[in-house]
């Protein structure tokens, strides 16, 4: 049976843009609808979320290439990976949301709403780019071939993004 995976969204830009911002509004947003949301963070860098001494630690130190921590309200998934990942890669831990956010992933195959803050001295990222949807900015970008969100106006790109990815409350 092929697991159906809920539509995503890369929300991108360059460091300090406001990419979390907008996702940390977007969420409520997309919520107020009705939506299960799931989101994805993408890291560059190796990071070690696993605490020295805990259990999780020792079966990873043991040798165990994945672990399952489960409480009664949270699970989280720690494994070994050997590659950096794709967003589509990663949706299939969170089928069961109507929509996945990714931060990150600028160079992904996968819709994008790209954060631009003009005071970083650098054009947008990906007005080229055949998956972006939308421009979140404050700047005036002449021949943006997207539609232009302020900043403030996460309830505009949610009402926006459920209609262009045909999702329903």
């Amino acid at each position: 049976m092929k697991c159906i995976l809920p539509p995503i969204v890369a929300v991108v830009g360059l460091s300090d843009s406001g990419k979390t911002t907008l996702m940390v509004d977007l969420i409520p947003e997309m919520r107020r609808h009705g939506l299960r949301v799931g989101t994805i963070k993408h890291h560059p860098h190796d990071l070690d979320v696993e605490l020295p001494g805990k259990d999780t630690w020792k079966h990873r130190r043991a040798g165990a290439d994945g672990t399952v921590l489960s409480t009664p309200s949270t699970i989280a998934v720690i494994r070994s990976a050997g590659r950096d990942h794709s967003p589509a890669e990663l949706a299939g831990l969170l089928a069961d949301m109507d929509i996945v956010l990714a931060e990150g992933y600028k160079n992904a195959e996968v819709p994008k709403v790209e954060v631009h803050r003009a005071d970083l001295g650098r054009p947008p990222l990906c007005l080229d780019d055949p998956f972006l949807l939308a421009l979140v900015t404050e700047a005036d970008v002449p021949l943006s071939p997207v539609p232009r969100f302020h900043p403030r106006d996460a309830s505009g790109l949610a009402r926006f993004l459920l209609r262009r990815l045909g999702l329903r409350p």
